[in-house]
């Protein structure tokens, strides 16, 4: 999964590893969970009624009919998707990076109708991010059902910790996944395959031999053999399948997000080409061994968007990093990150998860429409129902989202950074009570924030805060928040015997605050951010009174990734922090 951080022109992709170095949302987990909750002060701010509200233009103007459903399926930073069946169930795992817990998990009867039954990487020994950059940690898992054994398996490169890459098992998704199994090869994107013979195998990408490399992102495919009794690969029986991509002649950049598929004896291997950005594809090679030689379907690519006008409505772009599963009508479909940017062409929901129906029919396999400007909806299988935003199931489209923290579990969609929701978190009769770190939101620390993914490019966030700061270095609000360079924050401190709310912007690691006001804190205060494409807007009312905006309008520009790099989309933050250094004006 890379892309150029400049444009993402697709000549010069790098990933931000080596830079670096040189749902349904219904399904809950306890606030207690497995860890120690730090103790609550009795000032410490309290977060409630929370609602999130998708406003986009797209979903208004392209109402569902009957037997139609939206694309993407699993809306907002849910990228590099990979999937799995056994019988009628289907599991769905995504990239979370160094979000906690990790790679969140979907279950599906049909493909259409997801819930999210929790995450696999749920615990600290199972993920260590606690001082990892927030595009870092794990991505690109892999998900693979065998059936000789009844175990699923769940293949991940885990940059964060000197983990590397690592499979972590389990008989039933549904329970929880075992400890971390370190694996013995370096390289990333890894996915597992297991053939009808009961042999196993591990295909990832990796950089060429030593002393080989022909270009800036060529890389390749590699495939070991694997040993089910010691869950690791066999020593020396790495080969090289794949060169650079499709044709070296034409430099193929950043070949990688394997997958190997068998059908009528002959062996598929599926992978993306061009990196992550605005030259992503799918393509995909035939072998009649699963060691190879692998050779090239003649169409390659199967799956992009990257031919067509920048300015197209509706867009969709960056589309690659697929899987494939065989549905329950016997038809095949592909699971795959893609883009929605805003009018600004700017990034700011993230890579998201999209679904096609694939024809088999012939050859090779090709992404039905896949190949054209994608559409807003696709059609119903045939005798599925959809019931998205019903009974759990993830909502899609334009929906509205309201949290009181009255549950005794915690929705899926939040999350923490860095380190667990329950070290900072404490269950209040009014909502959430938050115990700030010792931890500035640009810190390579654990922070005190409860994240909620942006899912829309135009929506509305609004909540309830009860707090009232005792010191300038105390503050409590709302961060909108791309990483830990490029953020917003918007929030109530103390100046004096003053309290104030302020909003500052974080650019490079500079900080500005561009606007602040001293407010009366007889009582709880709203907090709203609203983005309308890449214009945002922070508002606050005190004592039950109308909105009032604080500042102008501001850019959205630092959310998104064309400007703020990395891999991940912008989210929205219940933030605390007890060592506050911005000083209301």
């Amino acid at each position: 999964m890379h892309f150029n951080f400049f444009r993402f022109n697709h000549r010069s992709k790098r990933p931000i590893f080596f830079l670096m170095l040189g749902v349904a949302f219904m399904s809950f987990t306890n606030f207690n969970g497995n860890h120690e909750l730090h103790q609550a002060a009795a000032g410490d701010p309290v977060f409630s009624n929370v609602t999130y509200e998708g406003m986009d233009s797209i979903y208004i103007q392209n109402p569902l009919g009957a037997n139609e459903f939206y694309n993407p399926i699993l809306q907002g930073c849910y990228p590099d998707p990979a999937i799995t069946r056994k019988g009628d169930d289907y599991y769905l795992v995504c990239s979370s990076f160094a979000m906690f817990p990790g790679v969140p998990i979907f279950h599906s009867k049909d493909l259409v109708n997801w819930k999210q039954i929790g995450h696999v990487l749920d615990r600290v020994s199972q993920l260590d991010v606690h001082d990892t950059g927030i595009s870092q940690g794990v991505y690109a898992p892999g998900i693979t059902y065998n059936a000789k054994n009844n175990t699923f398996y769940m293949i991940v490169t885990a940059f964060a910790g000197g983990a590397g890459n690592i499979i972590v098992k389990t008989q039933d998704p549904m329970k929880g996944w075992s400890e971390p199994i370190k694996q013995n090869f370096n390289g990333i994107d890894p996915s597992i395959f297991f053939d009808d013979d009961g042999k196993a195998y591990i295909v990832h990408n990796d950089a060429p031999n030593k002393g080989e490399e022909l270009y800036s992102g060529h890389r390749v495919i590699k495939m070991w053999e694997y040993d089910l009794e010691k869950d690791n690969v066999i020593p020396g029986t790495d080969k090289i399948v794949v060169n650079g991509g499709v044709d070296l002649k034409d430099k193929p950049i950043w070949i990688e997000a394997p997958h190997i598929y068998k059908k009528n004896g002959k062996y598929y291997l599926m992978c993306a080409e061009g990196g992550t950005g605005d030259w992503h594809s799918e393509v995909i090679f035939k072998s009649d061994s699963p060691m190879g030689p692998f050779i090239p379907a003649p169409s390659n690519p199967i799956l992009t968007q990257r031919h067509f006008p920048k300015e197209r409505k509706n867009k969709v772009d960056w589309a690659g990093h697929a899987d494939l599963v065989l549905g329950p009508d016997n038809k095949y479909y592909g699971v795959f990150l893609a883009i929605r940017p805003n009018e600004e062409h700017r990034v700011n929901a993230g890579r998201e998860t999209f679904i096609l129906p694939v024809d088999w029919s012939g050859e090779f396999p090709v992404f039905e429409n896949g190949l054209v400007p994608m559409k807003p909806k696709l059609k119903m299988p045939a005798g599925v129902t959809n019931m998205t935003g019903q009974k759990g199931f993830l909502p899609s489209g334009n929906f509205v989202y309201k949290e009181d923290f009255k549950s005794d579990k915690l929705d899926y969609r939040w999350i923490g950074l860095r380190g667990p929701r329950e070290e900072f978190m404490v269950k209040h009769k009014n909502g959430i009570q938050i115990k700030p770190f010792a931890t500035d939101i640009n810190e390579l620390k654990p922070t005190s924030t409860l994240f909620y993914r942006q899912q829309h490019n135009s929506f509305s966030f609004t909540t309830t805060l009860d707090y009232k700061p005792t010191t300038e270095t105390d503050l409590a609000g709302l961060t909108t928040y791309q990483n830990e360079r490029y953020n917003y924050v918007f929030g109530v401190t103390k100046k004096g015997a003053d309290y104030y709310i302020l909003l500052e912007r974080s650019e490079r690691r500079e900080s500005k605050i561009l606007a602040s006001e001293k407010i009366s804190l007889d009582g709880p205060i709203q907090l709203n951010v609203t983005a309308k494409g890449d214009k945002y807007e922070f508002s606050y009312a005190t004592k039950g009174g109308s909105f009032k905006r604080l500042g102008d309008v501001v850019s959205g520009d630092i959310l998104s990734t064309d400007v703020a790099r990395g891999f991940t989309g912008a989210m929205i933050g219940l933030y605390a922090t007890s060592v506050n250094n911005a000083i209301p004006q």
